[in-house]
């Protein structure tokens, strides 16, 4: 119960002064473009998350992840710089760069679903809930719409072709 007192907080003699040097910090991602702002959250998601894909891992004795021949983290980079304009080299020598671009993909998507059936009561997560997921709900779905921008503004018709209909899947495609 709240009472009512008739005495008032005594206030004191002193008063607060005014800093010195008031700090006003610009908000970091305020300075950042909106690729950067992307990548930075694609890369921040992907760390976050890999807790949970060791568990996975470990509770399974096996991945799918792997077939890029890139650490998941690289591949967060490559996806990064990309997105921002860059051309990353191809990390793979032994097939072409769209192909490569395609197996980073499927890695990442692997990477993120293997990680979140690890999570406690999504072991048995339907396909649709997983996708609807993915495609819906993360920062790596946007980067990779982002990556199928900057594939269709190639001038390799291969990669245009992989960005088109490779990347992202068709229920998905069109938002």
């Amino acid at each position: 119960m709240i009472e009512d007192f008739p005495e008032d907080v005594p206030v004191s003699g002193r008063q607060v002064a005014p800093l010195a040097c008031p700090v006003s910090f610009k908000n970091k991602e305020e300075s950042l473009s909106d690729d950067q702002q992307l990548t930075a959250a694609l890369k921040a998601e992907i760390a976050g998350m890999r807790n949970w894909y060791d568990l996975a891992v470990k509770k399974r004795g096996r991945t799918t992840v792997g077939v890029s021949k890139m650490e998941i983290d690289k591949i967060g980079d490559f996806i990064g710089e990309f997105i921002m304009g860059n051309t990353p080299e191809n990390p793979r020598s032994d097939i072409s760069f769209p192909y490569a671009v395609n197996l980073l993909v499927d890695d990442l998507k692997a990477y993120y679903y293997e990680a979140l059936t690890a999570q406690p009561g999504q072991a048995s997560l339907s396909s649709e809930a997983l996708n609807n997921w993915f495609w819906k709900e993360t920062a790596a779905s946007r980067a990779l719409f982002a990556l199928r921008d900057r594939c269709n503004q190639s001038e390799d018709n291969l990669l245009k072709l992989v960005g088109n209909m490779m990347l992202i899947p068709v229920d998905f495609a069109f938002g």
